[in-house]
């Protein structure tokens, strides 16, 4: 058992800062568990599987499954904001982040009966949708406990362990998945691949992986307050509530309305790197799908390590810092890879391939990733009104659902023009530019006063 003693982190030039190491693991741990929807079931696994010609062909699959995750994004960017508010003023925070993940495991469970038909396309792709949405509550709820374990002086390596651990806890679950289901021609528990067995049976690893992994902090985090005068105002009336602190938060803190307008535009971008890299690996560099997973495997604890080291000079340098560099690598990095392709390079008398050139670049993409998303979650945390953070992060996930159309269509545009996927890369860089370029006038959260919001 880990005790509950405070770890002391010393900083240069001040005193030390304290949290609690057992509520910072039990809250990284519902990360590690999260990775498990996010890595299996809407990634690499199980939307792979739904999109295949047993469900109808392909182009059809993925359409319906587009217009299902359009759906979802629709109602999380309706609700989000909303659930946070009810659940911050109700003094239920961790209540709705268990009720939230509970719902995340069953409809992951319940995929089990997807059976590889025509038939049960529509029901994978709601089940799929529906975990989309109860998850984006739950991390709403999840990322406001962050000002709850940390301190203003480790609000930043907190969080970035936190990405760390959903990182690496992608990569435990895949590996488990592969080699236990994927890989041999009988998985455990005699699973086979007849009847899509074994990718069913992943959905019910995924659901229990998650189970598991997600208890730790409804146990070690402390419940919120009640808001007696917020908690008591009906669903309908707390949108005229949202929006006049909305308005209020403008009037007093308006770079907090700058930020959230700017992180929705580069997370977009920070997004868009890991679902087409895997694309570009493919179709540009030539590399087989074993070859891709091996990447993905690197790149996520590249990302991890990235997230970790971001997270100290988060609290060293401060958030802004931390983002701005992490972007410029990204433009960089990603600039080279669409400049050099697939190609052969001589360049001073070093020679090198096209593989070589994903490899090293790709995963300094994947290094400045992490600490981009890292402390984009601090730097809102120190924004965000005491006891409003879940209403707050709320709209830090309707904000990013907004725009999240950005990143994808330019993307398309962009190879589209040039004629090549490789070009694509492009759309994606100039989502990540626009987001900097808005975020470069935006007040670092230590010049930047919290807003102040009205009562029920």
């Amino acid at each position: 058992m880990v005790s509950n003693t405070e770890v002391h982190i010393a900083l240069p030039g001040g005193p030390p800062p304290r949290f609690r190491k057992r509520q910072v693991l039990a809250w990284a741990s519902w990360d590690w568990g999260s990775a498990a929807f996010n890595a299996i079931m809407t990634t690499f696994v199980f939307t792979v599987y739904l999109t295949s010609e047993s469900f109808g062909g392909k182009d059809h699959a993925s359409a319906v499954l587009g217009y299902g995750i359009a759906l979802a994004g629709v109602a999380v960017a309706v609700l989000a904001p909303v659930m946070g508010q009810r659940s911050d003023a109700g003094g239920r925070r961790r209540l709705w982040l268990g009720i939230n993940t509970a719902l995340v495991c069953l409809v992951t469970a319940l995929c089990f009966f997807v059976f590889p038909r025509p038939e049960f396309l529509l029901l994978g792709v709601a089940l799929i949708a529906l975990g989309n949405v109860f998850s984006e509550f739950a991390g709403v709820n999840y990322n406001a406990m962050l000002s709850q374990i940390s301190t203003p002086a480790t609000v930043g390596r907190v969080s970035g362990f936190g990405w760390g651990m959903g990182y690496v806890g992608g990569v435990a679950a895949l590996a488990v998945v592969l080699v236990g289901f994927i890989n041999p021609d009988v998985g455990w528990f005699g699973v086979t691949s007849e009847n899509g067995l074994n990718i069913r049976a992943v959905a019910v690893f995924a659901a229990v992986w998650l189970a598991v992994f997600a208890l730790p902090v409804l146990f070690a985090v402390p419940e919120v307050s009640r808001q007696e005068r917020a908690a008591g105002i009906g669903f309908l009336a707390s949108y005229g509530l949202l929006f006049r602190r909305v308005k209020a938060i403008y009037k007093t803190s308006p770079h907090t309305i700058w930020f959230l307008l700017a992180s929705a535009v580069f997370r977009d971008g920070l997004a868009a790197v890991f679902t087409f890299g895997g694309i570009i690996a493919s179709g540009t560099f030539g590399w087989p799908i074993s070859q891709v997973i091996i990447f993905a495997i690197f790149g996520n604890v590249v990302a991890a390590v990235g997230a970790i080291a971001g997270g100290f000079l988060d609290d060293r340098n401060g958030p802004k810092k931390v983002i701005v560099f992490s972007l410029i690598g990204l433009l960089i990095s990603g600039g080279i890879i669409a400049l050099f392709g697939a190609e052969d390079q001589s360049l001073f008398g070093l020679q090198w391939s096209g593989d070589t050139t994903f490899w090293i670049f790709g995963l300094l993409l994947c290094l400045f990733v992490g600490p981009a998303q890292s402390a984009s979650r601090a730097f809102l945390t120190r924004l965000a009104p005491e006891g409003e953070e879940a209403e707050l992060f709320g709209l830090y996930a309707t904000t990013g659902r907004a725009v999240s159309f950005l990143a994808p269509t330019l993307f398309a545009v962009f190879i589209t023009i040039f004629g090549a996927q490789r070009y694509g890369i492009l759309g994606i860089l100039l989502v990540l530019l626009a987001g900097l370029l808005v975020l470069l006038p935006v007040r670092s959260p230590d010049k930047t006063p919290r807003a102040v919001v009205p009562e029920a």
